[in-house]
């Protein structure tokens, strides 16, 4: 099986990219497995923060499946395959949770552009990184440019992009391409803390806060104010607040 759910507890849903003899790289097999595993968190509806690793010491995922994808010759056959995968990152994106990169290793190509579609990173100090589709006469074609520049600024996309140059572990933490570095030995432990305090937010405001971060994104300031305002009023008035204040003032007593 490609993608291997490792752990499922405490509202946090580990899955592994596991093709450590292709590098962990992407084929319709883990898109397929992928898909899958995003019903089985939308379905349950009590996760709260998906992890993604890879399997095996070296690579975390190391692009599209280059022999896989060979057999597509057709600008038709490639913007298919590439809209499928664009359809999974969305949803990754988009859902009512959160979701984490655990970064084991090498990222290439593609699987910088999966790792983009994540909205938190925890990476290996010996992890690097490599925007490599121009090795190959590609530009990105997952959304990784648009969420590239987005990330790091238009410059710095431009330049990696370019150059397929190897980005280090702390250059990819200055640039703001990853959120944290752990040694290597600690990595899944610290993602799994780092996952807890994230599982502590319910998912519908989990959601809020995505869909309010990429409106702001978006609009205008103005327009953004306003329906920050729209939503604390909303969530203000709910259930969930009043019992949170209870349980506060409660235990103040």
């Amino acid at each position: 099986m490609a993608v291997v759910k490792v752990n499922k507890k405490k509202h946090i849903y580990w899955a592994e990219i596991n093709r450590p003899e292709a590098n962990n790289s992407i084929d319709f097999e883990v898109m397929e497995m992928l898909e899958q595993t995003l019903d089985d968190i939308e379905k349950n509806g009590r996760t709260r923060v998906f992890v993604l690793s890879g399997a095996g010491p070296q690579f975390f995922a190391s692009g599209g499946n280059i022999k896989a994808f060979s057999t597509l010759k057709t600008e038709e056959e490639g913007r298919q395959m590439a809209e499928r995968m664009t359809a999974i990152l969305k949803r990754l994106e988009t859902g009512s949770f959160w979701s984490v990169a655990c970064v084991n290793g090498e990222v290439y190509g593609g699987g910088c552009e999966l790792l983009l579609a994540f909205d938190f990173s925890i990476a290996s100090k010996t992890a690097t990184f490599a925007f490599s589709q121009a090795s190959f006469g590609l530009p990105p074609a997952w959304g990784g440019l648009t969420r590239l520049v987005e990330r790091v600024g238009r410059s710095r996309a431009l330049e990696w992009l370019g150059s397929n140059q190897v980005i280090s572990s702390e250059d990819a933490l200055n640039s703001g391409l990853i959120n944290k570095l752990s040694i290597t030995s600690e990595l899944t432990r610290n993602t799994w803390e780092w996952a807890l305090g994230l599982s502590r937010v319910e998912p519908d405001l989990i959601q809020e806060l995505k869909s309010g971060s990429k409106f702001a994104l978006d609009h205008p300031r103005e327009a953004s104010f306003e329906r920050e305002l729209d939503q604390f009023a909303r969530f203000w008035a709910s259930p969930q607040h009043h019992k949170k204040v209870a349980d506060y003032l409660k235990r103040k007593r």
